[in-house]
């Protein structure tokens, strides 16, 4: 099968078709007698010339999903996250910090809203890696402290972690109001210079 996969590839391959085309020149030559006893030798070498000069096969360039495609992607990650923070028992400060952090990321992955993939990256990690990550490991040893008592409790830890994610969230949001106040003033600048 790859065998015949690769024949196939080589049929309709540019130097196949290139040495196709200056084979049949070969032939030309045969037929008006210009190439004298040795024809078959002749079209072999057109041939043969032809596929050696021909470019060389290119590999198709990946298609890779676009940042709305990876947005919509994040945003039905999240859809799901928000299904099983529901389900977690969590004390009410780090619910309330929960609560924060997922109305800013919420608000982050609306539509046009992020469209730099940097700030794409970090919020598809908190989305499906830091914030599962946070809320399942206090779920595991929150269970576990009962057997240790007079350690750090695992509520401040979730929410130290909460804290420094939902940091993380504002300072895309941040860059996010400077860039759209900065765009604002070029705007205004421009229509004002042009009625000048």
């Amino acid at each position: 099968m790859a065998t015949s996969d690769r024949l196939l590839r080589y049929a309709e391959s540019r130097k196949n078709l290139a040495g196709c085309v200056c084979g049949l020149a070969g032939v030309g030559l045969a037929l008006t007698g210009a190439a004298g006893a040795l024809w078959p030798l002749v079209i072999g070498g057109l041939y043969g010339a032809g596929a050696l000069i021909a470019p060389p096969e290119r590999p198709g360039t990946p298609d890779f999903p676009d940042a709305g495609e990876r947005l919509d992607a994040l945003r039905a990650d999240f859809t799901t996250l928000r299904g099983y923070l529901a389900e977690a028992e969590l004390p009410d400060a780090a619910r309330e910090r929960l609560t924060a952090l997922d109305a800013l990321v919420e608000a982050l992955l609306e539509p046009g809203a992020v469209s730099d993939p940097e700030h794409l990256h970090v919020l598809a990690r908190a989305v499906r890696q830091d914030i599962p990550e946070a809320v399942d490991t206090f779920v595991r040893t929150r269970w576990w402290s009962r057997f240790a008592p007079g350690t750090e409790p695992p509520e401040a830890h979730l929410e130290r972690q909460l804290a420094a994610l939902h940091e993380e969230a504002t300072a895309i949001a941040t860059a996010l109001r400077e860039a759209e106040a900065i765009r604002q003033e070029i705007l205004t600048r421009y229509v004002e210079g042009r009625g000048g």
